[in-house]
């Protein structure tokens, strides 16, 4: 069961007792038993590392009993501050396809008005949605948390992934992040499943290009976790309909996904397979977990209740089962992949880089971060892997 202390005062008194037991137990207990290298799930983790991954699990669980920690601001209320630049971006109806449309009416999703965020490199001050410069490239940022979680504020933690773009990337100088629409299953009001979040982040890339004034070849879209699906998606549907949806842009110059949740209905972690190895290291949780499986019916709503629906090209581009369709990858741009060694998602995402480059050969380039886990450039102490992986890809942005 989820979020079944969400509501106060329940929600207090369960933190009270989690608070509680984790600095009087469960902390001590996690800094003796990794005293020993031998003993931390990764034996290159300092000591450090190890017992912040273990309250990150934790993390995961507490937020899984009582819905969030702490609010950002969601598609309907921004962050405000007088560091915090954000925009409403307006739908756009004309410019989704039949097939969309259909899901749509299926899950009753309706295109809406939603919010982004401007975030600029630390010494400069651009005005929002001010043009571009002459061939300046944007980051167009849409956020992980397994569709149910997170936000894109600049106060938000997934805001680390862009200022580390930022920060490592000469060539880009601002940031823009999507504040999509969350999906949200019982015991909560269901809302928001699978196609909103794309009609969202399709909406956010024509106000990019058409309002602001981008090139689309000056685009980097990248995604992390549940974002890389998403990333994945929206390219897709502007590869495919390019030549078909009057008015719809041209697809970016580059992708860039981290860590990418790229079959959300999996549930495997086999005997022998690096997800079941991973279990022990990373802090996501099991796939059959409560957490998990909220996150799947969230997300895939109606659709996980048609014949074939898990396999939808647009949903689960990494999905392994035999029974999934051919998933084409002809015409999209060049893409970077990185990926935790010791993440639980590592296979699904190696089935993606396989099938990738089956269509696009060395237009693909995959970093595989030694020891890292899932979507560690989220996170500052994961280091030297996040240092290291942002340096790869600001060298492959070079090119």
């Amino acid at each position: 069961m989820v979020h079944q202390f969400r509501r106060h005062p329940l929600k207090l008194l369960y933190l009270t007792f989690e608070l509680t037991t984790t600095l009087l137990f469960r902390l001590p207990f996690w800094v003796l038993s990794n005293v020993p290298r031998t003993l931390r799930p990764r034996q290159s983790w300092s000591l450090k590392k190890s017992v912040l991954i273990r309250v990150l699990d934790r993390l995961n669980v507490v937020q899984g009993r009582t819905d969030s920690l702490q609010f950002f601001g969601d598609h309907l209320t921004v962050t405000e501050g007088p560091d915090v630049k954000h925009v409403w971006v307006e739908p756009t109806p004309e410019l989704l396809n039949a097939e969309i449309i259909s899901w749509a009416k299926v899950a009753n999703v309706v295109p809406s008005t939603i919010p982004g965020y401007w975030i600029d490199k630390d010494d400069m001050n651009t005005d929002i949605g001010a043009p571009p410069r002459p061939g300046e490239k944007i980051i167009y940022s849409l956020h992980g948390g397994a569709f149910i979680r997170l936000s894109a504020s600049p106060h938000d933690i997934a805001a680390n992934i862009g200022r580390g773009l930022l920060e490592h990337c000469e060539d880009v100088h601002r940031v823009f992040a999507l504040e999509y629409r969350l999906s949200k299953h019982a015991p909560d009001e269901p809302a928001h499943p699978f196609p909103a979040a794309l009609l969202d982040a399709l909406a956010g890339y024509v106000y990019l290009t058409k309002t602001v004034g981008f090139s689309p070849e000056n685009i980097i879209i990248e995604g992390d976790s549940a974002g890389g699906n998403l990333a994945l998606a929206l390219v897709r549907y502007l590869v495919e309909n390019a030549s078909i949806v009057v008015g719809l842009p041209a697809p970016p110059g580059a992708l860039l996904l981290l860590s990418p949740w790229v079959d959300p209905s999996d549930t495997a972690v086999p005997p022998g397979s690096r997800a079941n190895a991973n279990m022990a290291s990373d802090y996501i949780g099991p796939p059959e977990g409560p957490v998990a499986l909220y996150a799947r019916r969230a997300f895939l709503g109606p659709l996980a209740h048609v014949s074939n629906g898990r396999f939808n090209r647009y949903v689960a581009p990494g999905c392994a089962d035999a029974r999934m369709p051919h998933v084409p990858f002809e015409g999209f741009p060049r893409t970077m992949i990185v990926a935790g060694e010791a993440e639980m998602l590592v296979d699904q995402i190696n089935t993606l880089v396989g099938r990738m480059k089956r269509d696009l050969g060395e237009k693909v380039s995959y970093h595989e971060a030694g020891d890292a886990v899932h979507d560690f450039m989220l996170f500052p102490f994961c280091e030297p892997e996040r240092t290291i992986a942002l340096t790869a890809i600001a060298s492959w942005l070079e090119k």
